[in-house]
């Protein structure tokens, strides 16, 4: 009897004891599922569905005790609604995100852009991933050492975010105008005097039949001012000084940059606002498109134009007029002052973890993913940008083309405080518009280069001192800022 009651009692005590044990299995697996990873991102709000899908949905997936929570620094869904006067204010992403990473519940992660990415890392608020890579033996062998090195020259050396994707340019050209112009064609590291000689030289036409030797992109109408930037990016010439008060656009460096592509614009090498394509009224993809119309020998353009070059192939019987072109891509010029060095290469998803984490080791477990060889096959397949991982940098649906040519260049190295000055003063635009006015009048032969660059310096003075008074503020042509790019 004695042993039937100890027996009850054990039983009895089992059964107490297996809710508490599920209660707390179920406890265990309810925290596991309530670890948020909070991710950063420059602008968002309201869909997410491009971030989650390009970069959280497949690690959620396989990580299922993580949520991932997107937090926008700059939330563009209230735009519509906010008032006018708010919505002129142009809040600083950058300026945002860092509220972000030391607030009072700080994102873990954060998606940043070259600039933002720049910035940020100056200013100490991102984790060094060197002591994490080493310690899991993260292999980077395999990414492409021009991304990689760019990353660790922004970070003095070390390795602050990795960059999953990159987007890059390369010299597009058409194999059947050289040909037939008898001119051999570009090949990788030319300069850019020896680009503009090819140019020249396989330019030829009048009118509306003129080939043009090259242009800064595709679009007709363009004028080459608004690429200057790009082009004297290596050589790292500025504008203005570094406090944004005084000019430094009048020296001979300056004189010979927009002297060249003046003259290259008056022979008609260079397309320009009066060289635009002569249309029937209907849609056409080649009206748009000097390089698919073969209007342009060689050009500029991004990776994800050679998809849009195999559109048009598969669908040229569709598009009436269309003589497809025969291309391959070499590398994008250089200076001699500044060899093997471009301004095509640019970072959109550097992804980083916050000093001020609450949740670093999920943290970087999303890095190693984003980043890692399984994602860049993936990816591979559905990007417009490129992989950073180069065993899966492949031409698509067996294109043939020389696509080292996009990543075989050193980026040029953004200039930091110019970035900021501009983060600080949205107005500095204005200074640059205020030359386009002025070369357009050299292009027509109104005047001289050096004049032009005599009468920007000294409308650009008046103008770096209105927009001390003014940085950001909303301006009309009644202010002095627009005065001074249309006059009075």
């Amino acid at each position: 009897m004695k042993k039937r009651n100890k027996l009850l009692l054990l039983t009895l005590s089992l059964m107490l004891l297996v809710p508490l044990v599920a209660g707390c299995s179920g406890e265990s697996k309810q925290n596991e599922q309530e670890r948020v990873l909070r991710i950063g991102v420059l602008y968002g709000g309201g869909d997410e569905q491009y971030i989650r899908q390009q970069y959280t949905d497949i690690f959620e997936y396989t990580n299922g005790g993580i949520s991932i929570d997107i937090v926008p620094a700059v939330d563009t869904s209230g735009y519509r609604y906010a008032d006018p006067a708010e919505r002129d204010k142009n809040p600083d992403p950058v300026g945002e995100m860092q509220k972000l990473m030391t607030g009072a519940n700080p994102v873990d992660v954060v998606i940043l852009d070259t600039d933002a990415f720049q910035e940020i890392v100056r200013d100490g608020n991102l984790k060094q991933l060197d002591p994490l890579i080493q310690k899991d033996n993260f292999d980077t062998s395999d990414i492409i050492p021009s991304v990689l090195d760019t990353i660790k020259t922004m970070g003095d050396g070390n390795i602050y975010g990795l960059a999953p994707t990159f987007s890059s340019n390369a010299l597009f050209y058409n194999k059947t105008l050289f040909k037939e112009a008898g001119v051999e064609p570009p090949h990788d590291n030319m300069t850019w005097d020896e680009v503009f000689d090819l140019a020249r030289r396989v330019a030829n036409g009048e009118g509306k039949d003129r080939t043009f030797g090259f242009g800064f992109n595709r679009y007709p109408g363009d004028n080459a001012f608004w690429s200057v930037s790009d082009y004297v990016k290596p050589l790292q010439m500025r504008l203005f000084d570094d406090k944004a008060e005084r000019m430094t656009i009048n020296t001979p460096q300056w004189e010979h940059v927009y002297g060249t592509l003046a003259k290259l614009s008056q022979d008609h090498v260079l397309p320009g606002q009066n060289d635009d394509m002569e249309s029937s009224g209907e849609y056409s993809p080649l009206n748009h498109d000097l390089f698919l119309s073969g209007r342009v020998a060689m050009m500029l353009g991004y990776y994800g134009y050679t998809s849009e070059l195999l559109d048009a192939s598969k669908h040229a019987g569709n598009i009436k007029g269309l003589n497809m072109p025969e291309w391959d891509v070499v590398t994008v010029p250089h200076h001699p002052e500044a060899p093997g060095i471009s301004s095509g290469m640019s970072f959109n998803t550097i992804t980083a973890i916050n000093t001020e984490a609450q949740n670093p080791d999920d943290a970087w477990k999303f890095i190693q993913f984003i980043n890692s060889e399984d994602w860049a096959k993936i990816r591979s397949r559905s990007s417009h940008e490129m992989v950073s991982r180069k065993s899966y940098i492949t031409p698509k649906e067996g294109l043939n083309f020389n696509i080292q040519s996009f990543y075989a260049m050193k980026p040029s190295p953004n200039n930091a405080v110019e970035i900021n000055l501009r983060r600080q003063a949205n107005n500095l635009y204005t200074v640059e518009s205020a030359g386009y006015e002025l070369f357009d009048k050299v292009i027509k032969g109104k005047m001289t280069t050096a004049e032009m660059l005599k009468e920007w310096e000294t409308k650009g003075n008046a103008l770096l001192l209105a927009i001390k008074k003014n940085p950001n503020g909303p301006i009309g042509k009644d202010d002095d800022i627009m005065k001074g790019v249309y006059g009075d």
